[in-house]
């Protein structure tokens, strides 16, 4: 067809209004596109969107053109391999069951979504007569966790979306977890914690040990007709007025497995030590582990050597050694599906949520000091500029020379070894700090995104209580270690991907355009420019970030940063590292706690002929699946971890209501400011009601709350004193009231009426209308 009459088409198509229309061999126009796209989230890949359409040629570099300008105009995004519109479910997504309809049909929603995305859409799921009992559909019930494939619904009455479940992969326990309260009249009322939860009677007879204010485990019973539903006490976790109950709160709100079956115990106490079938002996070389004081578990262990080739002067061998978890669990194995479902260990101040038992986690996989240990290990070659020149994978046997904190081996490299470092400082310690400042080299001109955000620690006391936050420093000790487990990870991918062998990446991508011009909006108030358009890199936002060092703009442009970027995942399909600036990158270092890991470790034993505990080519057909599996688990430890930490503060702070503190404006929004308390790490909310008599306008360049009147404003990043006003423990909200008078900013209409965003106001006269609580 000339291009002309394929112009001229597209024109009268646009133009019919039908987005239905579908001519082959021509590029619809942007309405009709978006609608397929809508419409056929199963079929919304770029390739399948040319089949649908019959293009093929000019016209394919055509299509990609305009689903590029989709996407630059915020009106697509990538999810996985498919194309969404923005607030879309992706095709293929992890649903929690939630409730029935009035016709008693389940409804489900994602079981991750973003706030600032609004509600989560409802997804009705499909269970027509036709699929009941052929085995094709898994029966899923009320509570269920499933991954599902995504469909627009057609019938507009109803949810957005419905759904066909292809797996269930957390059924329901009839278990629910509450505060006890006594009743005079006898028993007890179950009062949830969630405020979505139902309160539940328990008899006098069910309550077992529980006291009045007691956090429990109660099994519901069947409900009765009328009235509440009955439950019976299983455990008592512990007292409401503990923060030993704050971790257990998270791991059952989130629905995180963290009891093993007895069947997965049964297995775990059955394996045996690993054999030397098919291992190299290297229990003669002095591998050490380097990690937290508190370590139990030790996936890890290195050496390094300056390299005797003659063809690479001043280069260093580094050997990464990692814990065989392959060897011991195996595909299908009991062992592997509760890996699987859990899909990484939770860690919590009080606790550890362990993805193995610790048969396994602890024991047989761990390698400790002085015993015989299986290990994969890659032996790294580097020259002396940092570049990696070759590297190979080992099956072996190892033993690990020593068990170090990253303390004390900093400690014994700065001049103070203790009796246990001074014997290995000379032929262990002394060399991995050489092979470091080698490497180091290697990432300085890699130029990776160096973010400046410190990390916080909580230590309790010995009754569970906190003690005080921390800031721990970051040693050299620290760098070390995640720059040499950065490099294996690399060499994982590199051998697998030569030998065409599918696995799961850890992938990052580049921030969305929305995003970035939200960065360049907020950069512009400071005087930052940040070009655009082109292929933007980690290095350009190291400049940026350098240009607000030691500023008084250090804080909020490194916060702006991060909150530009997106979120790294696991994915079958490789659009490498963003935030590393590496092409290929896969997690291979951590197999005691991430599932990830271990699928690695079981591809390159099957890659490379390393004997048995290879990857089963149904495992490969499932990888998909699995990536999104275990991206979702990881999200919901980050959010159990997060709410965790929250709940312990606000514990911590419940006594203090009414003093001040020092403070930092953390993020703006409409609605009002989020203070953090950087002695604490903890964050709460000041409701722009409570600001003050004048009216304050939402600048969003600015990241900004500005009184329409004074000029007087907050912005992210500023210094303020707050006074606490409510602290909620179980919700981990607390609530502030606002001391500070704000700086003068000048007027933000001009903001105002380009962006068409107005900030909630607070009344003339204060008073007039009661504070709202804290997140």
């Amino acid at each position: 067809m000339p291009p002309s009459r394929k112009a001229a088409l597209r024109a009268e198509l646009a133009a019919s209004g039908d987005k239905s229309i579908i001519v082959q061999g021509v590029v619809p126009p942007r309405e009709i596109l978006l609608q397929f796209i809508a419409d056929n989230p199963d079929r919304a890949s770029k390739r399948e969107i040319a089949k649908a359409f019959g293009l093929k040629g000019e016209t394919r570099v055509e299509l990609k053109d305009l689903l590029r300008d989709l996407e630059d105009e915020g009106l697509l995004q990538k999810s996985r391999k498919s194309l969404v519109r923005p607030g879309a479910l992706p095709p293929m997504t992890v649903l929690d069951i939630t409730t029935r309809n009035k016709d008693g049909e389940l409804i489900a929603r994602p079981a991750e979504w973003l706030e600032e995305a609004g509600v989560a859409p409802a997804v009705l799921i499909r269970q027509s007569s036709d699929q009941r009992g052929k085995g094709k559909t898994p029966a899923a019930g009320l509570g269920d966790r499933v991954l599902a494939k995504i469909f627009p619904n057609k019938d507009r009455s109803g949810p957005a979306y419905t759904a066909r479940v292809v797996k269930i992969i957390d059924k329901h326990r009839n278990a629910a977890l509450g505060v006890i309260r006594m009743m005079p009249e006898g028993g007890a009322r179950l009062l949830p914690i969630d405020r979505r939860g139902e309160e539940m009677q328990i008899a006098a007879s069910d309550l077992g040990d529980a006291k009045d204010g007691d956090l429990i485990e109660a099994d519901v019973l069947r409900g009765n007709r009328f009235g509440l539903t009955r439950a019976k006490v299983l455990s008592v976790v512990g007292s409401v007025a503990s923060e030993k109950a704050i971790s257990m709160i998270a791991i059952y709100s989130h629905g995180i497995p963290h009891i093993f079956p007895q069947s997965v115990m049964d297995e775990a106490e059955a394996a045996k030590p690993a054999s030397m079938v098919k291992r190299e002996d290297w229990r003669h070389v002095p591998l050490v582990t380097i990690d937290p004081a508190d370590a139990k578990d030790h996936d890890d262990a290195v050496y390094a050597e300056d390299d005797p080739s003659p063809d690479n002067p001043g280069g260093v061998i580094v050997t990464v050694a990692i814990a065989d978890v392959s060897d011991y669990v195996r595909t299908g194995s009991q062992l592997d599906r509760e890996a699987l479902k859990r899909g990484n260990s939770v860690y919590f101040p009080d606790r550890v949520v362990p993805m193995l038992p610790e048969r396994i986690s602890n024991n047989l996989c761990s390698l400790r000091e002085g015993e015989d240990r299986p290990a994969l290990a890659v032996r790294m070659t580097f020259s002396k500029e940092g570049r990696k020149a070759s590297h190979t994978f080992h099956r072996i046997m190892m033993k690990s020379a020593a068990k170090l904190s990253y303390q004390q081996a900093q400690a014994a490299i700065d001049g103070k070894p203790d009796d246990k470092t001074a014997p290995l400082l000379e032929p262990i310690l002394k060399p991995l700090w050489h092979a470091y400042e080698i490497m180091k080299r290697g990432r300085d001109r890699r130029q990776p995104l160096e973010l400046d955000m410190p990390e916080r620690k909580i230590l309790l006391k010995p009754d569970g209580t906190v003690d005080k936050v921390i800031i721990p420093e970051r040693l050299d000790a620290h760098k070390l270690i995640e720059e040499m487990m950065i490099q294996a990870n690399v060499a994982a991918a590199e051998t697998l991907e030569k030998k065409k062998q599918p696995l799961i990446y850890r992938v990052h991508d580049a921030p969305s355009l929305a995003k970035q011009e939200v960065l360049r909006e907020f950069l512009a108030t400071l005087g930052i420019p940040l070009a655009k358009g082109g292929q933007v890199r980690a290095n350009s936002f190291n400049g940026i970030l350098a240009k607000a060092f030691d500023t008084p703009h250090q804080v909020m442009v490194n916060e702006m940063v991060l909150r530009s970027q997106s979120q790294a995942v696991y994915s079958p399909d490789n659009i490498g590292h963003f935030g590393l600036n590496l092409m290929k990158y896969a997690h291979f270092t951590s197999p005691i706690r991430r599932y990830a890991d271990l699928i690695v470790h079981r591809a390159l034993v099957g890659s490379l002929g390393l004997g048995e505990g290879a990857i089963t080519p149904e495992e490969e057909a499932q990888l998909d699946d699995i990536a999104a599996e275990i991206s979702t688990f990881e999200r919901r430890a980050m959010a159990a971890e997060r709410d965790t930490i929250n709940r312990l503060i606000a514990h911590h702070l419940a006594e203090r209501v009414g003093q001040e503190f020092e403070g930092r404006v953390s993020g703006v929004t409409k609605a009002g400011l989020f203070v953090t308390l950087p002695t604490y790490g903890a964050d709460g909310f000041v409701p722009v009601s409570t600001l003050g008599t004048d009216y304050f306008v939402y600048d969003e360049a600015r990241q900004a709350l500005i009184g329409e009147r004074h000029g007087l404003g907050f912005q992210l990043g500023d210094s303020v004193d707050v006074r606490l006003a409510e602290a909620i423990p179980l919700a981990g909200a607390l609530r502030f009231e606002m001391l500070s008078e704000g700086q003068k900013m000048g007027s933000s209409m001009r903001s105002f009426h380009k962006s068409g965003r107005r900030g909630r106001s607070a009344p003339k006269k204060p008073g007039t209308r009661p504070p709202r609580r804290g997140r």
